[in-house]
């Protein structure tokens, strides 16, 4: 498929990133991947049932060949979800337990929240946020085929939420989407330079709200499907220089990362941002994504 790449685009992230990679592994079709929903199975009934392929990052992950997921009896019966290999870094990032109080401030479709009850094995409390009304409907959906219970489903401006009430945050923030063009070739189209500065202003009140929430020595991560570094990088810094008791903590993983950016269009950011997670598309044939985990001290 020919594609008409804007000049602008071109040019930006010629400066972050090898263009011409990147531009190959846009356009190429993802990997089809599934998270096997422990809630009601196990791993091994449904490698009896399909030929998997582990992800490397993500227990529960695997690449799968030969199938039309959404028409298998598996996918109906929610043993199985249709996740991508690199939505599944979040909650692993966060690490929830059975006994936390969860919030998944940007829940629908509930692929990360489902994801994290499985994680707690349905105890515990996850709260799950989404805005607008038609985006409760997959989310509702999602948690119910999957066998959720351990889930309350709000919705609400995200920076509506009051008290320290939470162990655990999620903030899969709402971004320009630069990391999804393999899935959606119209990001190309939407996008111009001025919409990631437009969209960080919404992700650091955001980011706000939820350090508000958090309790005292809580884990925050924060993550987004974009590559723009004004809503990755440049969220982290403000957010380190605003608040004296955030804390960076160091992302292990096992998967191939790029260097996250430190200096953009003439601001220097934060050494300690070296500890957050920037993958980009040709890394681990993936989409794009940022992760970057916080502590409350």
């Amino acid at each position: 498929m020919e594609v008409k790449w804007k000049p602008k685009f071109i040019e930006r992230y010629s400066k972050l990133t090898d263009i011409d990679r990147f531009l190959e592994y846009s356009l190429k079709p993802l990997p089809k991947t599934i998270r096997v929903n422990t809630l009601k199975t196990t791993i091994k009934e449904v490698q009896s049932r399909m030929p998997l392929t582990a992800i490397p990052w993500c227990k529960e992950g695997f690449i799968t060949q030969g199938y039309t997921i959404g028409n298998t009896k598996e996918h109906f019966l929610g043993y199985i979800y249709l996740q991508g290999a690199a939505s599944m870094i979040p909650p692993v990032v966060l690490n929830p337990k059975p006994k936390d109080m969860v919030l998944d401030m940007c829940a629908s479709p509930g692929s990360k929240t489902s994801q994290m009850a499985a994680m707690m094995k349905n105890r515990g409390i996850i709260v799950a946020n989404d805005l607008t009304i038609d985006r409760m409907q997959p989310l509702t959906f999602n948690l119910q085929r999957l066998g959720v219970r351990n889930t309350v489903i709000t919705r609400m401006d995200g920076r509506w939420f009051k008290d320290k009430q939470f162990d655990k945050i999620l903030l899969d923030a709402p971004c320009s989407g630069i990391g999804t063009i393999r899935k959606s070739l119209k990001t190309i189209k939407m996008w111009n330079p001025g919409y990631a500065k437009m969209m960080s202003g919404l992700q650091k009140r955001l980011f706000d709200s939820a350090l508000n929430v958090l309790k005292d020595s809580g884990t925050l991560v924060y993550s987004t499907c974009t590559l723009e570094p004004e809503e990755n990088e440049g969220v982290v810094d403000a957010m380190l220089s605003k608040h004296e008791n955030l804390k960076l903590k160091k992302i292990s993983l096992d998967i191939k990362r790029s260097d996250p950016v430190l200096e953009w269009e003439g601001k220097e950011y934060d050494s300690e941002i070296k500890k957050c997670l920037r993958i980009w598309p040709q890394d681990n044939d993936t989409e794009g994504f940022f992760v970057a985990k916080f502590e409350k001290v």
